[in-house]
């Protein structure tokens, strides 16, 4: 079961990037805010960071916890998931820079509910968010500095 949750967002994080593959020659032409990392890096933390949600996720539906608030959290996560595959869709795939900066905000609210979620049944769910929250904030500036620059 646990490779299954972590298989889970590893899935759907495997699927923007196909989905966008073609689409990143014209984010390198793209001026870029301060801060912004090099490209290799986003696959490596992306990848650490869908592992650690696949952990949270397992903790959260393997836990003695109401089963009520346990759909509930699955089903924020599943949300967050949903957006977290949308945002680059819209980002790289659409080149439509503002609209991804509304649906990256959306993305980190989501993330907040969901952290709270599985706080309530699994508080190590709950850290384990953490960073993603932290990356997604950091990934929304840079969209944001897109905008403004681009």
């Amino acid at each position: 079961l646990l490779v299954i949750c972590i298989a889970i967002p590893l899935f759907a994080g495997a699927l923007s990037a196909f989905i966008t593959r073609n689409n990143m020659a014209t984010f390198q032409l793209l001026n870029k805010p301060p801060l912004t990392p090099p490209s290799i890096l986003f696959p490596i933390v992306w990848t650490i960071l869908y592992t650690l949600m696949g952990i949270a996720s397992y903790f959260v539906l393997t836990s003695k916890g109401n089963a009520n608030d346990i759909s509930t959290a699955l089903t924020a996560y599943g949300l967050q998931l949903f957006l977290n595959i949308l945002w680059p869709i819209f980002f790289f795939g659409f080149d439509l820079y503002l609209f991804s900066f509304f649906v990256i905000v959306v993305l980190w609210l989501f993330i907040v509910r969901t952290i709270r979620l599985f706080y309530n049944i699994s508080k190590i769910s709950a850290y384990l968010l953490i960073p993603y929250l932290i990356w997604v904030t950091f990934a929304a500036y840079l969209n944001l500095g897109f905008v403004v620059l681009n």
